[in-house]
């Protein structure tokens, strides 16, 4: 058996600690890859101080992270798709209610992922390029795709022009970067939001309209440049992004529906140790009260709301939609960026830590990656 180690989340509000862990072969449709590299979420710095309100099903010492990149080094007996030595990238799902299992987690050296949540990479594609896409890709293909989201056309090669508008607040974001590509693969015209600085990046996406989200007429701005279009709806990405969705949304004709990928408030201030409640209770007052205010505002208005759990599509049609069908091909032509590119943080397990408390001081147009 190989010798694998880990970075473990050993209690509740805990730091990482690498330690050793097992190694564990793959079930009939699972394969295991050596991780050559892995990103760092927002959840994933999170999960410390909120991890009982995000995965309450967890149970201790875990191994957490979605994304991540390496080498295929034993398939299960059912894989038809990947053999060893193929060079993938991977959604790890371990932390899904669904699966719940430390092996499936992707900060570790070898981690089991399921066969259909995981695409084959190019040769001319980096591991510390390929491993930025899989949670932010699967957290914009639930929202646009699936059929209690925004149920949008499938992205192809060739897509029919749809004729609809969506509105992605947050186009520079990690999911923000996916879902602009995915909504212009799919037919769809993008109008999104960035700062000024990363405006040439968003339109490099396939964005055709971008507006300064800080500026205070830019909801005005978007209404008037929207106009007699018709929207599909919106995906609501960052801090903040929830409010301004709604009241385009309600403008304007067409899908009344906001897909929602962030919380209303942030959870940063919250500490792990000594003080975290008195952070805490002032966070989750603010949180009742902002979603509170979104529903009352989007009832009023006829629109339907809901937030993306980016591993739902690993049970319905769209996980192999998006990794089987889709991203192969499209990243293999070049029809498909690896967005956004990768900040190299350093190399080793141990640097997770350090990596998500970087994370948390905010990045812009790129994401923090950890080679192994």
């Amino acid at each position: 058996m190989p010798y694998n180690e880990a970075a473990w989340l050993n209690s509740k509000h805990a730091t990482f600690e690498v330690e050793a862990a097992p190694y564990v072969p793959p079930k009939p449709n699972e394969i295991v890859v050596k991780n050559a590299a892995v990103a760092i979420n927002p959840v994933d710095r999170l999960t410390a101080s909120m991890g009982r309100f995000i995965y309450p099903w967890m149970k201790y010492p875990f191994i957490i992270g979605s994304d991540c990149a390496g080498i295929v080094v034993e398939v299960g007996s059912t894989v038809v798709r990947f053999k060893v030595g193929d060079r993938v990238l991977g959604h790890a799902v371990g932390a899904d209610k669904a699966r719940n299992s430390s092996a499936e987690g992707a900060f570790q050296r070898y981690t089991v992922l399921l066969e259909h949540m995981a695409s084959p990479i190019p040769e001319e594609i980096s591991y510390e390029q390929a491993c930025v896409l899989p949670l932010a890709l699967s957290t914009a293909a639930c929202g646009l795709f699936q059929d209690d989201f925004l149920a949008l056309q499938y992205p192809a090669a060739k897509p029919l022009t749809t004729g609809k508008t969506l509105i992605v607040w947050g186009g520079s974001t990690s999911v923000g970067s996916n879902a602009i590509q995915l909504a212009v693969a799919a037919g769809y015209e993008v109008i999104t939001t960035a700062s000024p600085k990363n405006f040439d990046y968003v339109k490099s996406l396939g964005a055709s309209r971008v507006f300064d989200y800080r500026s205070g007429s830019c909801v005005a701005d978007i209404i008037k440049t929207v106009g007699n279009r018709e929207l599909a709806g919106a995906l609501a990405i960052g801090l903040g992004s929830g409010a301004p969705c709604l009241d385009i949304v309600a403008a304007c004709k067409g899908r009344k529906f906001v897909a929602m990928a962030s919380a209303p408030v942030s959870f940063d201030a919250v500490p792990v140790g000594r003080g975290r409640l008195l952070k805490l209770i002032p966070v989750l007052c603010r949180m009742v009260a902002a979603t509170g205010g979104q529903h009352f505002k989007a009832r009023r208005h006829g629109i339907r709301t809901k937030f993306i759990f980016g591993t739902s599509l690993l049970a319905n049609k769209v996980g192999p939609m998006i990794y089987d069908k889709f991203l192969p091909s499209a990243l293999a032509e070049k029809r498909y960026q690896a967005a956004p590119p990768p900040l190299v943080f350093g190399n080793g397990l141990g640097l997770l830590q350090a990596a998500c408390d970087a994370q948390s001081n905010g990045v812009s147009a790129c994401k923090l990656v950890v080679t192994l």
